[in-house]
């Protein structure tokens, strides 16, 4: 194959749209924009929410019900007691499982749940266990030590 023998295959070019060029090519007059207003400008786009300068419907209807916004809903890392078995460490806490792999923040809250086989003895710390995940660590002589603010 030589430069000059490549071909360009068939439908991989497409012709770009000419507008404003007149009525008769179908593109011409409000170049394919519509009306007028902010979107035949160019560099327009509308907000979320926007609607035309008319009162927006979250500002026209009532304000009801209880929003407790200084403290909002946060989720939990899971780790699993399974999972543990990965992380070489006598204290098992936030930053042993963030270098294990385990979690994907090191700030993260996690729990602790029960699921899989497990028979080392261990001191795990962490924001929260299910009950059965805290019974087996016990069980095998370990501590589960709920983190505080400070921890």
């Amino acid at each position: 194959m030589k430069l000059h023998e490549i071909e360009i295959t068939e439908g991989s070019k497409k012709k770009r749209k000419r507008v404003g060029r007149g009525t008769g090519s179908g593109h011409g007059k409000t170049s394919c924009r519509g009306g007028k207003g902010l979107t035949a400008r160019s560099g327009a786009h509308n907000r979320v929410g926007y609607e035309g300068g008319q009162m927006p419907k979250v500002r026209r209807l009532p304000k009801r019900g209880f929003h407790n916004t200084p403290f909002q809903h946060f989720t939990y890392e899971i780790v699993n007691l399974q999972d543990l078995k990965r992380v070489q460490a006598d204290k098992i806490d936030n930053e042993a499982l963030y270098n294990a792999g385990l979690i994907k923040h090191i700030n993260c809250k996690t729990k602790i749940l029960a699921k899989g086989e497990f028979t080392q003895k261990v001191n795990v710390v962490a924001d929260a266990f299910s009950e059965s995940a805290r019974q087996k660590i016990v069980e095998l002589g370990g501590t589960a030590e709920v983190r505080t603010a400070q921890s």
